[in-house]
Parts: structure tokens; sequence; C-alpha cells
């Protein structure tokens, strides 16, 4: 197989082909995530999302179709129960967990982005694909969900190009296609990071093939203030990092969007409860506990291995 990789999305990305012009078909899947990238960005002054920013309040702006189709299934969902709002931009700008200059807001900076984190306020008009933020202020944030879009798409390039087999890894968003390298039984073994260990030690591996794998966990992205770690989950009920009983929850499913949208939707909740709620939508959920007890799906029991 030949790869590919590069930094993007603030992450390391690696592409994965079995094709007769590899070279061709990864470039212009690396071409592709620069695009995605850039346009999707939450921090570039010149993206679409910053656009968008600029005219809250004001008028609606025309955006990109498959900005639109995300923004559309980000409100879906954060309009259901969990813990998806694609309108939290203003609370994690207010801690902004993870960068040089992360801070603990206090109280009523919180409750005055609270404010503005209301998904309804997302107004979206199919005809003209424009999207408007009716109160000054809001901030929509795709982060959540953005790589499990774009790894989606870039599954669904490869699989245009008759591409047979691939690996796509948007920083720990995984998807697998056709036969794995090197297993006996053709799957592909994709590890689960040990909450404890350093980045790229896992506690075990899934044995899947066609599948999306998404992780969120709370043991990576962190800062340390005024004397208490804080991770960079947020919950959007009560502004402040969630306090979960789940450390880490993985998603395997047909869409990786989808792995997206439910790792983010349930990670506040009980991990049998997530577990359930996972396997009712027709994925299958892994959850490691504070206590390191893993809480699995059915079918991800038999192809876990430690």
């Amino acid at each position: 197989m030949k790869e590919i990789t590069f930094q993007a999305m603030g992450t390391l990305i690696l592409f994965k082909v079995s094709d007769e012009t590899p070279d061709a078909v990864l470039e212009t899947a690396r071409r592709m995530v620069l695009d995605f990238e850039h346009r999707f960005s939450a921090n570039a002054d010149d993206s679409i999302l910053a656009d968008l920013k600029r005219h809250v309040g004001i008028r609606p702006i025309q955006v990109d179709t498959d900005i639109f189709q995300l923004i559309k299934v980000g409100k879906h969902y954060s309009l259901q129960p969990g813990f998806l709002n694609i309108a939290i931009g203003p609370l994690v700008h207010l801690w902004r967990i993870d960068f040089d200059d992360a801070r603990k807001p206090n109280d009523a900076e919180i409750q005055e982005a609270l404010r503005l984190i209301k998904p309804e306020n997302i107004i979206l008009d199919e005809e003209n694909r424009t999207v408007f933020l009716t109160e000054p202020g809001m901030y929509i944030d795709l982060g959540s969900l953005a790589k499990g879009f774009f790894a989606d798409i870039i599954k669904q390039y490869f699989q245009q190009q008759g591409v047979q087999s691939a690996l796509i890894n948007l920083g720990g968003n995984i998807v697998v296609m056709g036969d794995g390298p090197s297993t006996a039984d053709v799957s592909w073994e994709v590890g689960i990071q040990n909450p404890d260990l350093e980045r790229g030690l896992p506690i075990g591996a899934l044995k899947v093939r066609n599948k999306s794998v998404v992780t969120s966990g709370i043991y990576e992205r962190t800062a340390n203030l005024d004397g208490k770690t804080y991770h960079h989950i947020i919950d959007p009920t009560s502004g402040y990092p969630i306090d979960p009983d789940i450390i880490s929850l993985t998603i395997v499913s047909d869409s990786s969007l989808m792995g997206e949208v439910l790792t983010t939707q349930l990670f506040g909740f009980s991990p049998k409860i997530a577990v359930a709620t996972a396997n009712k939508t027709g994925a299958q959920a892994l959850v490691i506990n504070k206590e390191k007890n893993i809480i699995a799906s059915k079918l991800l029991k038999n192809i876990f291995i430690c």
C-alpha cells in the first residue's frame, strides 16, 4: 500500500491506499483536506465561518453547499437531547482549552455565553443556501463534526476512483475500506488509546472492515487553571467542562459523521446509557470509564482484542 502523511487541522493526517495510481489519488485527497481546513476553519479570518461571524445579527450569508449541509446536520442534532451544540462557539472561545491563552471564565461571562448558544437561532434557508445567526455574539463551531464529515467525503472520493482498500486517519478519526494489509481474516486492527499512556499506546484494538472508528476522550486536550485540570468537552447546559463517568468513548459506524455526532452527543451520559443509545442508532460503542473498566456493545466485545 502507498501512504502519505501531512499536518493539517491541528493534527497528523495519514492516508493509505492500494491503487494502480496511488500517488495521484493521495495527492488529490491531500489537497481536498487543505481546502476543507481553509473553508471550514473557525479561526481563519478569511474562512466562510469567519464571514458568518462578521455578519451575525445583520444579514444571512450564502455558503458553499457542503458547509450548508454540515451546518444543517449539526443544527438538527444540536436540537436533540444530548451534549452536541454547534452554536457552542462563544463558550469554546471563553475557555480556550488547548490554547496558550486558556483561562477559567467567571460566572457572569459564562452566563452571557449560555445566552448565545441556542441552535434554534441558526436560521437556514435551503432554497438560497444561506445561514443567518440572529443574535450578535453567536459563533458556530463545527469542530465536533468536521473531521467525520471530511472523512466520509474522502472515502466517497476513493470509492469513485475505484480504490479497493484504504485507510483514512484524520488525527484519530479513522475510516477503513476493503481488506486490511496484514491480518489473516482481512480485517483492519484499529487501536484504542490507553487513557493513562502517551498518544499511540493502545489499551487494545478493534478488528473492523469497511467501518468508521471515532474516539473522543478527556485525556489529551486539557488545561491546568487555578490548580485544577479542565478538559475541552464543555457542557452546553452548564457552560463548564463536563464531569463524566466516561473518559473515552469510541463509536463504530458506517458513517464517520454519525460517529462524530454520537461521540459528542453521548459523552455526558452514563456508560450504559451511551452504549444503549448508540445501539439504537445502528452504531456500536465502546466506553472506558473512570475506573478503567470497558463497557461495550455486544458486537464490539467480540472483535476487541487486548
